[in-house]
């Protein structure tokens, strides 16, 4: 099961915060870390790890249904490198 903007609401509600303040809160973090990837910069958050825009150069590829060859434009990726805490956490280090 994933974990979803509305679980995020729930769980900061149970903290007591109000609905409204959570909803506003997840939002807003939400649109930060949007705007700093789309300049290209990193989010790093300690403790969780680290979210990073990529550039993909242009390529060749291939259409697994047809085996058509094509090329596959440059692109930006976002790429998440965990943290050591949160390594370590799943996999229950003490």
């Amino acid at each position: 099961m994933a974990l979803t903007k509305a679980d995020l609401v729930d769980d900061l509600t149970r903290k007591g915060y109000k609905r409204k303040e959570a909803v506003q809160f997840v939002e807003s973090m939400l649109d930060i870390i949007k705007a700093t990837l789309e300049r290209g910069e990193e989010v790093l958050l300690s403790g969780f790890g680290k979210f990073c825009v990529k550039d993909k150069k242009r390529r060749r590829g291939r259409n697994p249904q047809s085996g058509e060859d094509l090329i596959l434009a440059e692109r930006r990726v976002v790429t998440f490198k965990y943290s050591s805490v949160l390594r370590d956490k799943i996999n229950r280090v003490p």
